[in-house]
């Protein structure tokens, strides 16, 4: 019977194929007698020049993207498109992601649960690795439980999409990540944006009544510049106006906190949600919400990112789980140390070329201003052996184009000094654009 399924399947194996009228006939069609190309071919149709007229765009603009080719352990050094440099954009800021540990427990979770998870966690998807993942997170953030998520992206747009919808608003800083601004719009919630970091702008859009629920989101440590929240003015704020405080801590967990908690955890203070990602400082993938039981609940029963996908394979919760282990130990004290002394000292070399000085952070942002030679001196950079990507809009505001510096527990000394000289090199290789 699977024979008829499977006509054709190695026809003629083991000698040379002449043209196949089978795939001739898929290659066109005939429609109203005429002959048309087939979707996934190589012919044009209007649909297909508007999308190579936005490429055309973006590459004028200087916002066309390509991904570089890694190859190897992620570590402080790398390959990138055949060279071997310095690598400078990575999150991974502890070195986890290559940890030796780290990778056993995830060979280890294979052999035990498979390959996947083979379902959602709500069906037949929910092992013994996301329930113990998620307890130590509970435990080690100090909430009643928590919840994984696919991504950081997945986690946000699910709980600002569950958490508000129309009879609310969400107060935003300008500055969030792009996965906070799509979860405001999915939620559609009034969303009114704050300038960055202004807290009388904050309290003035918490002014507004007659809304049924108000949440304030931001991110803890910002992405792309490397500052922080003011996460306690923020809670009174919260408390005085009767909003909730949601904190995203993507880039300071594992990195803040008296055992990589986050910042919140160590300014003394708790956020009613908090998110935080497992595929930077902990260098596996995925993410988390902690806070109340109930908190926890909805999500399971509202958060669409969450409930129609298949959950996270078995192995990324059991290195994750490692991770964060690490992360809370003596090794993640030493690590943190380690990533903080490397900030002080690259803020240090980098003083003339930082616009916002800032305590010293392990993201360094070098503002270059115009987006094609942004890239320009990326590549200039890449040659000389050190990887710092260009960032462009629309991840940050057109004309603040720049190089992001990531920082690295296992960055050596040697490593940054170069990577400054190697700033400054290519900085003057690649003048000014009139």
């Amino acid at each position: 019977m699977l024979s008829r399924f499977c006509t054709g399947v190695n026809r003629g194996e083991g000698r040379e194929q002449g043209p196949d009228p089978v795939a001739a006939e898929i290659r066109t069609d005939r429609v109203d007698g005429k002959r048309v190309g087939v979707i996934g071919m190589s012919s044009e149709s209007p649909a297909t020049t508007g999308w190579t007229a936005e490429i055309e765009e973006l590459r004028r603009r200087g916002l066309f993207r390509t991904m570089p080719k890694m190859e190897g352990l992620p570590g402080r050094t790398c390959w990138v498109d055949g060279n071997h440099v310095i690598n400078f954009s990575s999150n991974n800021y502890l070195g986890l992601a290559g940890h030796p540990k780290v990778i056993q427990a995830i060979v280890d979770a294979v052999q035990r649960y498979g390959a996947g998870s083979t379902a959602s966690r709500l069906i037949a998807g929910n092992c013994e690795a996301h329930r113990e993942l998620e307890d130590f997170i509970a435990r080690w953030k100090g909430t009643e439980a928590a919840l994984a998520f696919g991504s950081g992206y997945q986690a946000n747009i699910g709980v600002l999409s569950s958490l508000t919808a129309s009879p609310d608003l969400i107060v935003s800083d300008e500055l969030n990540h792009a996965s906070i601004i799509d979860g405001c719009r999915l939620s559609r919630a009034e969303v009114k944006v704050y300038s960055h970091l202004d807290l009388n702008r904050a309290e003035d859009a918490l002014k507004a009544d007659g809304f049924r629920r108000k949440l304030l989101v931001t991110e803890s440590v910002f992405s792309m510049d490397g500052d922080r929240a003011p996460l306690k003015e923020l809670r009174e704020l919260c408390t005085r106006r009767g909003a909730l405080l949601m904190v995203d801590e993507a880039h300071a967990a594992g990195v803040h906190g008296s055992k990589g908690q986050g910042l919140a955890e160590e300014l003394g203070i708790t956020p009613d949600v908090q998110m935080g990602t497992l595929g930077k400082a902990a260098g596996t993938s995925g993410a988390y919400v902690a806070g109340r039981s109930d908190l926890i609940d909805l999500l399971i029963n509202k958060a669409r990112s969450l409930i129609y996908t298949t959950a996270l394979p078995p192995s990324v919760m059991g290195g994750a789980s490692e991770a964060l282990r690490i992360t809370a130990s003596e090794e993640g004290d030493v690590r943190r140390a380690r990533l903080r002394k490397n900030a002080a000292l690259f803020h240090g070399l980098l003083h003339s070329h930082l616009r916002r000085r800032p305590e010293a952070s392990h993201i360094v942002p070098v503002v270059i201003g115009q987006s094609t030679r942004t890239m320009k001196i990326s590549a200039e950079c890449l040659g000389r052996g050190v990887f710092a990507h260009g960032i462009r809009y629309p991840t940050v505001p057109e004309g603040t184009a720049r190089l992001r510096f990531t920082l690295m527990s296992d960055h050596t000394d040697a490593d940054l000094r170069r990577a400054a000289q190697v700033l400054e090199e290519s900085l003057e290789a690649v003048p000014e654009e009139s």
